[in-house]
């Protein structure tokens, strides 16, 4: 039996994902939870096998409970259920430790397939998901900083722009005007040669500049 936990703010999925496991046999719903927290204390208590994590909810989401739950227990294997594929979601959910990462379009097959090789260790994504990972895979000279370094501030932003957040997210968490924000966005792409907000995401995901030590070093 694989002991499942289910984690999604929204009830009718969670019963559904129960009843598709459960006819599937050969898994066990060892625990539920509606929020991150939640989640942490939930895998923490009943030890799943596998967990089928939501990405956005209420309180903490599902990319900090993946990586709050793989950093105190690494061989906790995550399965990211979401209906969202854009980059900003998908590279911080896999660096967080996500095994895999389907969204919510797949069908039931494919779904219990996923947990079953997730179970396994294998890495299971969707055919959208594996694309772009390859994509990025084999462009990593696109992303080239420019001789100028980052402020602190900027550093900041870069930070919270690779959690996912949008520019009004990261006006509230730096306490600053979205005007603000949005300029301290433009002049990140601008010093280091990027198109976009998700490559921003990416290439500080991939410099390790996700960590608040690694930033207080660059401020230093």
């Amino acid at each position: 039996m694989i002991r499942v936990m289910i984690v999604d703010d929204h009830a009718i999925v969670r019963k559904g994902i129960r009843a598709l496991l459960s006819e599937s046999g050969g898994f066990e719903i060892v625990a539920e939870a509606a929020e991150g927290q939640e989640a942490v204390l939930a895998a923490e208590q009943t030890q799943p096998d596998v967990i089928l994590m939501d990405l956005l909810m209420p309180g903490m989401d599902g990319i900090e409970a993946t990586r709050r739950i793989t950093g105190s227990r690494p061989e906790a294997r995550v399965l990211v259920l979401t209906s969202f594929a854009a980059d900003n979601k998908l590279f911080p959910a896999i660096k967080a430790g996500a095994l895999g990462y389907l969204l919510k379009d797949s069908s039931p097959e494919e779904l219990v397939r996923a947990v079953r090789q997730v179970y396994r260790g294998e890495p299971a994504l969707h055919p959208t998901i594996a694309r772009k990972l390859l994509q990025e895979v084999a462009q990593p000279a696109d992303l080239q900083p420019a001789p100028e370094a980052l402020t602190a501030r900027e550093l900041a932003v870069l930070r919270i722009i690779a959690q996912g957040m949008s520019n009004q997210e990261i006006a509230d968490e730096l306490m600053v005007s979205e005007a603000t924000v949005r300029a301290h966005v433009s002049r990140i792409l601008g010093k280091l040669h990027l198109a976009s907000r998700t490559q921003a995401a990416l290439y500080a995901v991939r410099e390790g500049l996700t960590s608040e030590d690694e930033a207080s070093q660059e401020e230093g």
